[in-house]
């Protein structure tokens, strides 16, 4: 059993050069209903806009990661600005693929478009590696990415993760990378 998660439900601030990973608050919801409806974003994800009682149940779930297992998203937002800048974090969503990711965190990130090709999501990512090493050791960490997201695919490799296998998940071809 791993020891040092944080406490249940808190959840922790990272500031990078450019950001800070803070924990999802009401009033996030009109920054999350515009990332997860953006065409751009669901392009390699959802592949559709998520209506906003989905987007809600997401940041419902995010928060509830912290509180049943010590880890979780956060928001990254724009240190200079305030402005929301997109999602990331560690989930375990039990998710029904093969192999099996148990005991593995699983990564995973999106950011809103006007931000794309600055950094952000290298930096973000970066950052909650750090963390995630911190808290998980020695455990492996693993994050689930569309065959065609090439700038998923180039930022996770560039982060240390390497594909592992390739599955389906939802009737959907994808590469799964651990690291």
């Amino acid at each position: 059993m791993q020891t040092g998660l944080r406490l249940a439900g808190e959840v922790p601030v990272i500031e990078t050069e450019r950001l800070r990973l803070r924990g999802h608050r009401p009033q996030d919801f009109a920054g999350c209903c515009a990332l997860w409806s953006d065409p751009i974003v669901n392009r390699y994800t959802s592949g559709k806009p998520l209506p906003p009682e989905d987007v809600w149940a997401k940041m419902l779930r995010y928060r509830g990661l912290w509180a049943m297992l010590g880890y979780g998203y956060w928001v990254a937002e724009e240190k200079a600005s305030g402005e929301f800048a997109g999602e990331l974090g560690f989930a375990d969503f039990k998710r029904d693929i093969q192999p099996s990711l148990d005991g593995m965190p699983e990564i995973g990130w999106a950011l809103v478009p006007r931000v794309h090709g600055r950094g952000y999501a290298t930096e973000a990512v970066q950052a909650a590696i750090a963390w995630g090493d911190e808290q998980f050791g020695e455990r492996k960490t693993c994050c689930i990415i569309h065959p065609e997201n090439a700038a998923s695919i180039r930022l996770a490799e560039k982060c240390g993760y390497h594909e592992w296998q390739r599955s389906v998940y939802k009737e959907h071809d994808v590469l799964l990378f651990t690291r």
